[in-house]
């Protein structure tokens, strides 16, 4: 799914969100945590991270996200203040190309998040107008990922992810 320009949160030009329904299967007595951890990580991404998704919407202008929902429900808003709304469960993967904004609307008790980032880019939040002009000029730079989080070297990212689109 793209997203357009919403006047506060730029979203990226050119690639889109991408949601990977039941991506991951939860089984026996694993961790369901550490089962997503070591995914992301198995694939590049790291600099991993245990929450929620904040409630209020916010984007990242210099990095790529991966939230990967281990434990419960929740519906989450991408691409800004008015943008669509997405039931998230267990097993579900969003990837969030850089400018993408998100924000969690509701979930369930409990809730739980692994999200992980790609090795190049640098972690940073943006929530207002004042990160507005910089976020325009770093989001189209980010690099694309050398590995989709879920499927590695050949999964749907880099072919969606393309320097053509």
């Amino acid at each position: 799914m793209l997203f357009t320009d919403d006047g506060l949160v730029p979203n990226h030009p050119r690639w889109p969100l991408i949601i990977y329904r039941a991506a991951v299967e939860f089984e026996g007595r694993l961790d369901p945590a550490a089962v997503m951890e070591d995914l992301f990580e198995a694939n590049g991404w790291g600099d991993t991270w245990r929450d929620g998704i904040y409630d209020y919407v916010h984007y990242h202008s210099r990095i790529h996200e991966a939230l990967g929902v281990v434990r419960g429900t929740a519906r989450v808003r991408f691409g800004g203040s008015k943008g669509p709304i997405f039931k998230l469960k267990a097993g579900d993967v969003a990837i969030l190309q850089t400018g993408t904004g998100h924000q969690r609307l509701s979930a369930d008790d409990p809730f739980l998040v692994v999200g992980a980032y790609p090795a190049t880019g640098k972690y940073d939040e943006c929530t207002g107008v004042e990160e507005r002009s910089r976020a325009l000029k770093t989001i189209p730079k980010v690099p694309r990922p050398r590995k989709d989080p879920v499927y590695g070297s050949s999964g749907p990212l880099r072919s969606l992810w393309s320097n053509d689109k």
